[in-house]
This record gives C-alpha cells, structure tokens and sequence, in this order.
C-alpha cells in the first residue's frame, strides 16, 4: 500500500478513483472506523460468539509470522494499531518531494509538512487509546501471548515517535520561519531529543535478525542521534550569545557535541538504509537538511574565533579540532505536543437487537 500511496501521489493525474474515490488508505481508514462499532459490540455483548472466533493477524516484527488469538480485544488492538500505522504511510506519502509551477524544483512544502503533524498526533492518539483502554481489557497470562509488534513498551515507542516526528516537523517550519526566534528552535530542538530518548528507553528488545523489527531499531538510533545533534546544535548558539570565557567554552563543546552526533547519525542512517529491507535514503529537507548545512560550517567558524580570542591569554596551545571534551547538559522542557484524543466509538445498535432476539 505505501507502494502504491507513493507512485499514485508522484502521479496525480494517472491517480485511478478508488471505491469512496478517495485514496486507498483514506478508505482503509474508513473501513476501519466503520468495524470498529461492530466489533466493540462482539467484545462487550457477544457473549456467545466471544470465545468460538478466532482472529489472525500478520507479524511484521516478531519472530512468528502470524498470532492467532480468540479474543475480540485482540482484534480491537490489531485495528487501532494499523490505524495509526495507516496514518504514519499517510504522513509519509505528503513527505514525499513534489514539483510546483513556481519553477524552484522538487520539495515538500510547507503546507504538506504542516499537515503531517496532525497525522502524526492522530496515529499518536490511537496508540495512546490501545494502551490505556484496549491492553487492559487482555488477561495478563494472555496479554504475555501478543507479539511484540503489540507489546505493551513497542505500542507506548510508536506513540511517542509520533509525537517526536511532529515536533521534527515543526522545528523544521520554525528553522524556515524568520521570524521564529532561536530560543524556540532551542525548545522544540531539545524536546525532539527528549522524546526520541522516551521512545528509545520504551521499545522492547526487538528480534536482531534481519527485518522488520531490526529496521525499526535502527530507525529509532538514527533518529534520536540525529535529534541530539540539533539540541546540541542550537544550544550552543545561545550559549554563544554569553560574554564570557566559561559560556564560550561552552558553548563550543555543545557545538562539537552536536558535530559529533550529527556525523553519528549520517552512520546511522545508512545502518539504517542498508539494513533489509532495504531502502534508498530520500534527499534530505526541513531540519535534516539545515543541520547538515549549518553545523560542520558554524563549529569550524565559532572554534577559530574561539582561539584567536584565547590563544594569546594560555600558555598551552589549543587546537582547533578539540577543546572542551564534555558538553553542557541540555534545558529540560516539557514537551508541548499530546496525542489527540481518541474515544472508542458506541457500539452498534444491532447487538442490542441481537441480544433480544
């Protein structure tokens, strides 16, 4: 389905109508949405029926290639999970680089970015009802059976990857904004690496042979390094703004921290791409693409002004490759993103009727 999300959204005008003549993980989606009353109505009120049908899913990260369980809850969780991955293939699909008439090249606009943060929030939402409404309706001796693809710490990782990736997606809007000031970049900056770190500290030991869950790990490393390395990156600059000798001493070694993370990440990344499945890297953009300007640029430029400033008062030399070996620790701020909120629907009036009868 990403597949096709992908060739038919490059292509709009070779798109072919789907059923509901929208794309086919709009109708996906709505289908979805559609099951869930009836199947809530089996899990509340189909006492009969409750335990004689079975429900199988494919795995993508476990070990095992499908689960079979004959639990309805079960299957309310598979459908919330693949809502929100639903939605992550959505969000993914507007990221991908388009050509516009205005003759500036392929991009992804800012319209597009903008709306893949309520995608990003509404798949975190649905992860977050999976956890707190859906988990605790499974048996603990059965919950224990689920694969780890719905493993209570692997749920928990991917709500809060898409409450990382939005506010990746909204420092990368503020980096192209000018009016947006530096102390904001900051924030959103250092709330990414601390949500990255949440998701990293939640996700479950995933299988290390080749795959899908391997992927996912590897996905998760790049992209907390890569977070760090913009936290780095922007606190260092507002620690430049200080007079004094020991904030411009620090300020430098949150700049090379930020040097270092960032050549740790484009090792991660193709870690990453290189992992099977394979994939191919997609040109960088948004704050992917400021750091890899700006950093190396801003480090070698801040270290020399840093030298010629000081060299003349120490008696040692100082080389301008390393100066200061441990960072300043990061501002702590609260991340500013929530999932949205999402209610499970009623369920469906037929089983009242079906229960009278």
């Amino acid at each position: 389905m990403a597949t096709q999300e992908s060739a038919t959204a490059l292509k709009p005008r070779r798109r072919v109508a789907t059923r509901h003549g929208g794309s086919s993980t709009a109708n996906l989606l709505q289908a979805l949405e559609e099951y869930l009353p009836a199947l809530i109505g089996l899990a509340k009120e189909g006492s009969e029926l409750r335990n004689k049908l079975q429900f199988v899913w494919a795995n993508q990260e476990d070990v095992a290639e499908e689960t079979t369980m004959v639990d309805p809850w079960y299957e309310v969780l598979s459908v919330l999970h693949l809502m929100a991955m639903v939605c992550f293939v959505q969000a993914n699909t507007l990221l991908l680089p388009r050509s516009y008439a205005d003759g500036h090249g392929r991009r992804v606009s800012e319209e597009s970015r903008q709306a893949t943060v309520d995608l990003f929030l509404k798949a975190a939402g649905y992860l977050d009802c999976a956890i707190h409404h859906i988990l605790t309706q499974i048996p603990p001796e059965r919950r224990r059976e689920l694969p780890v693809d719905l493993a209570e710490g692997n749920l928990k990782a991917l709500s809060l990857q898409g409450l990382s990736q939005g506010v990746d997606m909204q420092l990368g809007l503020a980096i192209d904004n000018p009016k947006a000031t530096l102390a904001v970049k900051r924030r959103l900056a250092c709330e990414m690496a601390k949500c990255w770190k949440q998701v990293k500290d939640s996700i479950p030991e995933l299988p290390s042979s080749d795959g899908w869950g391997k992927k996912h790990a590897l996905f998760v490393k790049w992209k907390y390094v890569e977070a760090k390395a913009a936290a780095y990156y922007f606190h260092g600059l507002i620690l430049d703004v200080g007079e004094t000798e020991k904030a411009q001493e620090m300020a430098i070694a949150a700049l090379q921290a930020s040097e270092e993370f960032l050549n740790e990440s484009k090792r991660a990344s193709e870690a990453f791409h290189a992992a099977p499945p394979a994939s191919r890297s997609p040109a960088p953009f948004g704050t992917t693409k400021y750091l890899l300007d700006m950093i190396s640029k801003d480090v070698q430029s801040k270290v020399q002004s840093y030298q010629d400033l000081y060299t003349q008062q120490r008696a040692s030399n100082i080389g301008v490759s390393k100066i200061i070996a441990t960072p300043p620790p990061l501002p702590d701020f609260p991340l500013a993103l929530s999932p949205e909120d999402y209610e499970l629907p009623q369920l469906d009036p037929l089983w009242k009727g079906a229960n009278q009868r």
